[in-house]
C-alpha cells in the first residue's frame, strides 16, 4: 500500500544532507512538497541536479560550531520564512579498537558529529518550530542500547541523540514533538564497500528511513513524541 504525504507549504532543514540517508531524506520532503533547506560542511554530489530544484536549497555550515549554526538557521528562516521540521541526520561512525586503546581525538570528533550537531540544531530551531508547531527526528543506532565491542564511543554519543530526544520531547509537551529513529546497518555505498561480505539485502536502504522520518514529521504520528523508533530492516 501506498502512504503519500503533504508537506506542501512546509519548510524542512536536513543536516548531513550531503551524505546517503540525508540526501534521501531530502528528496523525500521535496517529493511530498516541502521546500528543503539542505545543510552539510561539504558540498553535495549533485549529480541528478536535485540541489538547484525549485524549493531546495543548500546552505554550507559546520553544526559543530555554534556560531555556524545559528548564522544557517537564521539565513534559512530569513529565506523561507519559517521552519516545521528538523532532520537532524548528520553523523557517522569509527570504531574498532577496544575502549583503552581508542584516542581521545575519536571520543571528541564521534561526540562532536553525532552528538554536537543534534544539540546544537535543535537548540536554535527549537523556538522556530515552537511558532510552527513542527517536529524533530534524529538519528540514533539500533547498537546504542547496550555496549558491545569496538565502538563504544560510537554507541554512547549515538546513546546520547536518543536521550536529549526524550529531553526536547518533554520540554516541549504540546508545541514541538521530537522523535528518533534507530537504524541497525543502512544500505550505503560506504557501507557496502567497509564489508563487501555481508548480506545487503537484510540491510535498509535510505529511502524506506526517510518515509518513517517523513511519517514522524506528518500528522500520522501527532500522538508520538519521545520515541526511539526501530529501523532495523532484516539486519
Amino acid at each position: 500500500m501506498d502512504v503519500n504525504y503533504d508537506f506542501d507549504g512546509t519548510v524542512a532543514l536536513v543536516t548531513g544532507a550531503s551524505g546517503a540517508l540525508g540526501g534521501a531524506i531530502a528528496r523525500a520532503f521535496h517529493g511530498a512538497g516541502a521546500s528543503v533547506a539542505a545543510a552539510d560542511v561539504v558540498e553535495p554530489d549533485d549529480d541528478d541536479g536535485f540541489f538547484d530544484s525549485e524549493g531546495v536549497r543548500f546552505y554550507e555550515g559546520n553544526f559543530t560550531d555554534e556560531g555556524d549554526v545559528a548564522r544557517v538557521v537564521d539565513a534559512i528562516a530569513s529565506d523561507f520564512g519559517r521552519i516545521d521540521h528538523l532532520a537532524n541526520i548528520a553523523g557517522t561512525w569509527r570504531g574498532g579498537t577496544p575502549l583503552d586503546e581508542t584516542d581521545v581525538e575519536t571520543f571528541d570528533f564521534l561526540f562532536d558529529v553525532n552528538l554536537k550537531t543534534m544539540f546544537l540544531a535543535s537548540k536554535h530551531v527549537i523556538p522556530h518550530l515552537r511558532e510552527t508547531g513542527g517536529a524533530i527526528v534524529s538519528v540514533s543506532a539500533r547498537s546504542s542500547l547496550e555496549g558491545g565491542t569496538g565502538d563504544g564511543i560510537y554507541r554512547a554519543s549515538k546513546a546520547g541523540v536518543r536521550l536529549l530526544t526524550e529531553t526536547i520531547a518533554e520540554e516541549n509537551k504540546g508545541v514541538v514533538r521530537a522523535n528518533a529513529v534507530m537504524p541497525s546497518v543502512i544500505d550505503t555505498e560506504m557501507n557496502r564497500e567497509m564489508m563487501p561480505d555481508a548480506d545487503f539485502d537484510k540491510w535498509v536502504d535510505p529511502d524506506q528511513i526517510a518515509q518513517t522520518v517523513l511519517f514522524l514529521c506528518s500528522d500520522a504520528s501527532s500522538a508520538t513524541s519521545g520515541a526511539a523508533v526501530p529501523v532495523y530492516g532484516e539486519a
